[in-house]
């Protein structure tokens, strides 16, 4: 049989699925096979049909839905109308990246494995089920699936099983080439200046929001710096309705930027343009020409921890044996427990690891900046203003990420610190951004009443969705909040006080550290089980958490259940099944994030 052409389709959010595709890819390079790694969106899902060989790797996002760049292809892939046996010449093999802690664990790779057996495909072994929560993470799973993967293919294609591959040091050709320009340095502008008349704005068409206000809401003396920013959205037509989010790209610090510059030896003003070495495109977010500023402080994901395939590929470079040995080390299976502790326990920066390792950073070739480099990916914020209530502004709360590891410099959000160090007094500043729809959904009908629990910044949609409801004439609205004290981070408080006194909001408040005994938003939700029932059991409310993934949503579903069994009359078990029957009707919906 001759050599199968190996297909491998990933949906990733955060683009640790890319990653892990870009990993199959090398490995399939290294065994001289024809290889074509695409996201799945970007793959015409009518070829499928003629497809011989095809690994899916797919990421499952929020309550079990695909990532964004797979969700065209999902609608495809459940159309009714394909024939059950369309995808009888397809050998495929699936691999799932989640998060246990997530009740919807893997399911879009289990969804996906089952709805493929059905039209005919054949699976060359069982899914993968790659596990974040795990102590060594995602590799733990993928290391021996990958194993299994490359003998089950070797069985089927022997001529791919006979081939010498090439060695785990030699290097592969880099995906783009880079072509400096010798001509006038010019500035390139921050490409802000995105046409705004554009009438649907997305991750390629951004639209350039003014910053107006960028408050502290956190009392000075509390632990935790949290933001109240506001962007203008005038002439944008963007729309938004309660429980959607904004999506943003971060920059990298000044003193990154210049640290990872010198470190690589770059002129941050000299310009560049790319050359893909398959006649691929090169990525559409980089100018052509490009300058190497623009590329480290908008592109290159510098400031994130690194993941494994980075080792693999710096190892290649290294000269210096004491640090090629540790590279190496760190790129095995046997070296994950060691990589873990070096570089992910205490949130170690690729720009870190760079200065760790200065002889094979010297070593390091231009062209391959954009494969040792992951892109920056979007982060997502729910967003905290209703349109009735703030036309042409759009709100969100942000907590800033800064916490202390072993290591000496404390650990930072790199969006929620780009975010906190942008000042409007400054001068005008644009943040590109875009809206999605969020997974949260509020009832259309006006005598349905909404109960939301939503410490913390977890809070930010339900203010959306209350000045929503209340411009509408929706005043059934119950609030659990919790913080940890009442003089140092209650949110929002006046106007939560205000939509009280106008007899719109009836307001539940948990301050766990102003007293004693901790109390949180669960223990109130007990409290209140006489009021909760009646609103779920006759008056057919809808239920909202959100908030912190650790362990706040299965304390308050726990508590919730206990309501149905004190106010019910209900066993434990029949408890549960009200809560799954609420879930799987719409009537209880989360929105966490860990």
């Amino acid at each position: 049989m001759s050599k199968p052409i190996l297909l491998i389709l990933y949906g990733s959010q955060t683009g640790t699925a890319q990653d892990t595709a870009q990993r199959i890819a090398r490995q399939a390079k290294r065994r001289w096979l024809q290889v074509q790694v695409l996201p799945l969106d970007n793959y015409n899902v009518a070829n499928l049909i003629s497809e011989s060989l095809v690994v899916f790797v797919c990421a499952t996002t929020g309550q079990g839905d695909p990532p964004d760049n797979m969700k065209n292809f999902w609608r495809f892939l459940f159309k009714k109308s394909l024939p059950a046996g369309s995808l009888s010449r397809l050998d495929c093999a699936i691999l799932g990246l989640g998060d246990s802690s997530y009740p919807k664990f893997n399911f879009v790779a289990k969804k996906l494995h089952k709805r493929l057996l059905q039209l005919g495909a054949s699976i060359l072994l069982p899914v993968g089920l790659a596990d974040d929560q795990h102590d060594l993470g995602a590799d733990a799973v993928i290391d021996p699936w990958l194993t299994s993967f490359w003998e089950k293919l070797f069985a089927l294609y022997p001529s791919v099983a006979d081939v010498i591959p090439l060695r785990e040091d030699e290097l592969l050709p880099p995906t783009y080439t880079f072509h400096f320009l010798d001509d006038v340095k010019e500035e390139i502008g921050d490409r802000l200046r995105i046409s705004t008349d554009q009438t649907v704005h997305s991750q390629s068409q951004p639209f350039p929001a003014r910053l107006i206000s960028n408050k502290r809401v956190t009392d000075l003396s509390h632990f935790q710096d949290v933001r109240h920013i506001e962007f203008d959205i005038t002439g944008s037509s963007l729309e938004f309705d309660a429980g959607d989010v904004v999506m943003m790209r971060p920059c990298n610090a000044p003193e990154d930027i210049q640290q990872f510059c010198q470190l690589l030896r770059l002129d941050p003003e000299v310009r560049f343009t790319l050359k893909a070495t398959d006649n691929s495109a090169v990525p559409v977010r980089l100018p052509q020409p490009c300058t190497v500023r623009h590329l480290v402080e908008r592109y290159l994901d510098i400031a994130a921890v690194p993941r494994r395939s980075f080792f693999e590929l710096l190892s290649t470079f290294a000269t210096n044996e004491l640090e090629r040995e540790k590279l190496v080390e760190f790129s095995s299976v046997a070296g994950q427990a060691e990589l873990h502790s070096y570089c992910n326990l205490p949130r170690r920066t690729t720009l870190e690891v760079l200065a760790d390792f200065p002889h094979t950073t010297a070593e390091l070739k231009v062209d391959y900046l954009l494969d040792l480099f992951p892109e920056i990916q979007p982060r997502s914020f729910s967003i905290a203003s209703s349109l009735q209530a703030h036309p042409h502004r759009l709100q969100i709360l942000v907590a800033v990420v800064r916490y202390k590891t072993k290591l000496y410099k404390p650990r930072r959000g790199l969006c929620s610190t780009w975010l906190a160090s942008l000042d409007p007094a400054q001068g005008d500043v644009y943040v590109p951004l875009w809206v999605k729809k969020g997974s949260l959904k509020f009832p259309k009908e006006k005598d349905t009443p909404v109960i939301m629990v939503g410490p913390g910044t977890g809070v930010a949609p339900f203010r959306s969705a209350l000045q929503e409801r209340i411009a509408e004439g929706k005043t059934a609205n119950v609030l659990f909040f919790g913080c940890r004290s009442e003089s140092k981070d209650f949110y929002f408080r006046s106007e939560w006080e205000e939509m009280m006194n106008a007899g719109h909001l009836t307001l539940f408040t948990a301050f766990s550290r102003d007293q004693e005994d901790k109390v949180y938003v669960q223990h109130h939700v007990k409290e209140s089980s006489g009021l909760l029932w009646d609103l779920i059991a006759n008056k057919s409310a809808c239920f909202y958490i959100a908030g912190n993934a650790k362990q706040m949503p299965a304390s308050v579903s726990d508590a919730l259940k206990e309501v149905f069994q004190q106010e019910g009359g209900m066993s434990a078990e029949e408890a549960e099944q009200m809560f799954a029957v609420l879930e799987r009707t719409g009537r209880l919906q989360m929105e966490t994030w860990s």
